[in-house]
């Protein structure tokens, strides 16, 4: 009897054990442990002041302190929950108005393909960063959560747009009509026969939000229209800005935070490219296809470039020979 054979499993995993996505979701996994270990594992209070001013990094002090006495490693802990949270509620609400939006409007088409991409559009001209600045400015105490809701409300008519077009490609297909044809209902046709084929379109809109609220939250803190009250690493660069920690040689209050905002950002971009080549056959066997030539060297074929062999020269006839040619005569 045949055996199933195991390609299917192998594929299910290969975007986990793809080096760029492994390490990127092994980086972002860190952050969501400090996120929510972060307040509890800080050696200090981040508000606590002590005589320790403006003290570079040291045993007591990994990552020095401000100039009020400050822990500046506590506030890298403690703020990061901040950040985490802005970006992955903000990623969520996108995504699951996204799929909604775009699907439905691409599945159903007809008046509610037209409502909801004049939706989609309206809001896809909408500037989302004045509008969160005007939001946050006028609620005296909105917190991360508000801010994560008001990203993620004006973050989501761009992957809606994206999702309408794949799925008016998908809903002619075969399997789809074939689905259609058995009596299925619509809500499953869309569940286990679209979604499942936008699923790293979905992921990748998701990591992308997850970007760009991350970047608005900091971005926020930074200029001081957020909360300042609540730590987070835009709050620690608004106060090393603020006190020119730079004119005073402290570099250690800011470095910390931007190497850590570009740490993020490094392993969101890792998965997304993860993504990209999971789907993609063309990017997953970039740089690995070889091929050998006639005079035996190997080639390494590479995306965007169109190799050309050059093959043995051929040898002058001798005077006198015969060639095919004239044989065929």
């Amino acid at each position: 009897m045949a055996q199933p054979s195991a390609a299917p499993r192998r594929r299910r995993w290969r975007f986990v054990t793809g080096g760029k996505a492994a390490t990127g979701l092994a980086v972002v996994a860190g952050y969501v442990l400090l996120a929510v270990l972060g307040p509890s594992i800080a050696p200090y209070d981040p508000d606590a002041r002590s005589g320790d001013l403006l003290q570079p990094p040291s045993a007591q002090h990994w990552f020095g302190t401000t100039h009020l006495g400050q822990d500046v490693f506590s506030q890298i802990l403690v703020g990061t929950r901040g950040v985490m949270l802005v970006g992955l509620t903000a990623g969520v609400v996108a995504t699951v108005l996204a799929v909604l939006v775009g699907v439905t409007a691409g599945y159903l088409g007809g008046l509610a393909d037209d409502g909801l991409s004049a939706l989609s559009n309206v809001f896809l001209v909408i500037p989302a960063l004045p509008l969160i600045i005007i939001v946050t400015s006028t609620i005296s105490d909105a917190g991360d959560l508000v801010v994560a809701l008001v990203i993620g409300l004006t973050s989501w008519a761009w992957g809606a747009r994206v999702l309408r077009a794949q799925t008016l490609s998908l809903r002619r297909r075969d399997y789809v009509e074939a689905a259609r044809a058995t009596g299925e209902t619509t809500w499953r046709i869309i569940v286990f026969e679209i979604l499942p084929n936008l699923t790293a379109i979905i992921a990748s809109g998701f990591v992308g939000t997850v970007i760009f609220a991350v970047m608005s939250e900091i971005t926020l803190a930074f200029i001081g229209i957020s909360s300042i009250s609540s730590w987070n690493w835009g709050t620690i660069l608004f106060w090393a800005q603020s006190q020119q920690a730079l004119a005073q040689g402290a570099w250690w209050w800011f470095v910390p935070a931007g190497l850590a905002i570009a740490l993020l950002g490094t392993a969101l971009a890792l998965i997304n490219f993860g993504i990209d080549e999971f789907v993609s056959p063309r990017l997953r066997s970039a740089g690995r296809t070889r091929v050998r030539t006639t005079d035996g060297h190997v080639v390494r074929m590479r995306v965007g470039f169109t190799p050309v062999l050059a093959s043995r020269a051929v040898p002058a006839p001798r005077a006198g020979a015969v060639t095919p040619k004239e044989v065929g005569r």
